[in-house]
């Protein structure tokens, strides 16, 4: 007689809770078990999603990379990521469900993720993002980033450029006082987005 043995099924990642207002959103670091959800996330908003394999090795380089979930009912809704190298912070990636778009998700993740990176030592951040992707470049533009170049095709999938945007001097008393009125304006909606 042979003993069979189900075949075990890969399960995918759990379903996304609904948008409401109020609703409890947790910035978490970013663990292996999440990585299911945000590839998930990456599949739906980017056109060359990266592997969970790429988010695994970033995840093990710890010492120079931060990365975080939002988290709703404990399912990723949201996340964020960054390389930091000799006091420049490279943010690698932001995604957010395109259900959770305008509520808020975004801008707390970017919120964490500055903060941990400055105590970290980070004294300029830099990332690249779409020519069309306005809402984000207001969503930087708040966090003081200011436009430094365009890359030529720098998405080639969509064939579109890339903005390059920086903070600089993100170490200042000043940017310190930045950052304590975003989270101000983060606290002050709550109650409203979630």
């Amino acid at each position: 007689m042979t003993l069979r043995i189900p075949k075990r099924r890969r399960r995918g990642p759990p379903a996304l809770p609904e948008p409401r207002d109020g609703a409890p959103l947790q910035i978490v670091p970013m663990r292996r078990s999440h990585v299911r959800g945000v590839t998930a996330i990456e599949e739906r908003v980017f056109p060359r999603p990266w592997s969970p394999a790429l988010y695994l090795s970033e995840l093990a380089s710890p010492s120079t990379r931060a990365y975080f979930v939002a988290l709703v009912d404990d399912v990723v809704v949201g996340y964020a990521g960054s390389m930091l190298v000799a006091g420049e912070c490279h943010i690698t990636t932001v995604g957010v469900a395109p259900e959770w778009h305008r509520r808020g998700v975004g801008r707390r993740l970017f919120y964490r993720l500055v903060r941990e990176v400055r105590g970290r030592g980070a004294h300029a951040l830099t990332l690249e993002v779409r020519m069309s992707n306005t809402g984000a470049q207001e969503l930087y533009r708040t966090f003081g980033f200011v436009p430094a170049g365009v890359r030529k095709n720098y998405y080639p999938e969509v064939n579109e450029d890339g903005l390059v945007m920086w903070a600089y001097d993100v170490d200042t008393p000043e940017y310190e006082a930045r950052l304590d009125a975003i989270g101000k304006r983060i606290n002050a909606s709550l109650g409203r987005d979630g």
